[in-house]
């Protein structure tokens, strides 16, 4: 019997426990971590792969839409949002998720989610395909919480100042100043990328070699295909079998290096 390598995410124990109980009466399901806030989810998706995750949005610290936006495209699992928000804010998941369960629990909505995980594992098992869309779909749900849902969605293509080695994101009329110096990595969703400075991710609209192009190619590596890092922020290296890399940043992020972008990793232990 196929068994989807599952990470349940909740910061409320009760919820937790609620969720673990109710998913072993799935035997499709393997329950292979339970985590308690955000940065459980990224570090257990980092270092077991699951193939799903049921995923709470409000929690403290990193909520939900954040451990999307966190995660590397090649470790993005499959992911249903178990939430409190009302029906009118989640329409934009209902294609771009494989499911929500609205809270309380419902057992009947429980099992539609993980039907429908089963169904789209089993259509396609690449890797990251869904964080493109989430990316849209969590953008398009923040503005109709914040009461700005007629505001422009698509952030412009960045600009550079040469001299003072900023990048400027644009949207909707406004512009974030973001010096390189804060960023500390990015990783890419398609068209979208994902910059993490100083705890916040900000989303604009561009390609991989855009913006390595952009920054300071003696600070920022690519380390994956979709993934380019501040090397400045590199904590620790570990050094995996067959060759491979994970590096540990300052913010605590760990990050997967990939085998075709070693000789960045090497070149930084031999500075």
């Amino acid at each position: 019997m196929m068994k989807l390598r599952t990470i349940i995410v909740d910061d409320e124990p009760l919820a937790l426990s609620v969720l673990k109980t109710c998913l072993e009466d799935f035997p499709e399901i393997e329950i292979i971590a339970e985590c308690r806030n955000g940065r459980e989810a990224i570090d257990k998706t980092l270092e077991l792969s699951p193939d799903l995750m049921f995923l709470d949005i409000q929690m403290p610290g990193k909520n939900g839409f954040e451990v999307i936006k966190a995660l590397q495209n090649d470790v993005m699992p499959m992911i249903v949002f178990i939430t409190t928000y009302q029906q009118y804010a989640l329409d934009a998941f209902d294609l771009h998720a494989v499911d929500y369960i609205p809270k309380p629990l419902d057992e009947e909505r429980l099992a539609r989610a993980v039907q429908r995980a089963l169904d789209r594992y089993q259509g396609t098992q690449i890797s990251g395909h869904n964080k493109q869309p989430l990316i849209g779909a969590i953008d398009a749900v923040v503005k109709k919480l914040s009461g700005n849902a007629d505001a422009q969605t698509e952030i412009t293509s960045p600009s550079l100042d040469n001299i003072a080695r900023k990048i400027i994101v644009r949207d909707a009329g406004s512009a974030v100043v973001i010096p390189e110096a804060d960023i500390d990595w990015i990783d890419a969703a398609g068209d979208y990328m994902c910059i993490h400075a100083k705890d916040t991710t900000h989303i604009m609209r561009s390609t991989v070699k855009e913006l390595v192009n952009m920054l300071d190619g003696q600070v920022f590596k690519r380390i994956h295909r979709s993934t380019i890092v501040n090397i400045e922020r590199i904590q620790t290296i570990q050094s995996l079998s067959k060759g491979d890399y994970v590096v540990l940043l300052t913010c605590g992020e760990r990050l997967k290096v990939s085998r075709n972008y070693n000789e960045a990793v090497r070149a930084f232990l031999h500075k």
